[in-house]
């Protein structure tokens, strides 16, 4: 997630925190800071941008995050994430999300198909490899 040079980094970091909290609980809570990495880049036109990344490994915080998401997204989302689940599952059965920065940090979890966005990307294993059985669990966990 890009934190612009606009934007205030505590207050994103702490859209970000909703969705880590919520998957990882008190562990998150107490080290959020220490569980996000944070890159100083350069933007397009030269202005400063940190890139905000924390990565769930494991299967706990992920079905935690997947089950958090889920109960906190409206119906109108649900159904999005239903229509739109062939084009956000792709090759390698990573399945694509994008949530409102602005929501996040007002404890809300609301889709949005901007760029400037918290972006999330959950791999769906299966063995062998396979697209259909991945769309199954995509369906079982975000409804």
């Amino acid at each position: 997630m890009i934190v612009h040079s606009t934007e205030e980094k505590s207050r994103v970091i702490d859209a970000l925190g909703l969705f880590l909290i919520n998957s990882c609980g008190e562990r998150a809570f107490r080290s959020l800071v220490d569980i996000v990495n944070t890159i100083e880049a350069e933007g397009h036109y030269g202005n400063p941008i940190t890139i905000l990344s924390a990565q769930l490994t494991r299967k706990r915080d992920t079905m935690a995050f997947a089950e958090f998401v889920h109960s906190n997204m409206t119906s109108e989302d649900i159904e999005t994430l239903r229509n739109e689940m062939p084009d956000r599952l792709d090759e390698d059965q990573v399945f694509h999300l994008r949530f409102d920065k602005q929501e996040a940090y007002m404890d809300r979890v609301k889709l949005i198909s901007s760029s400037d966005a918290i972006t999330a990307k959950v791999k769906i294993e299966t063995y062998p490899k396979d697209r259909k059985a991945a769309g199954k669990i995509v369906e079982e966990l975000f409804g």
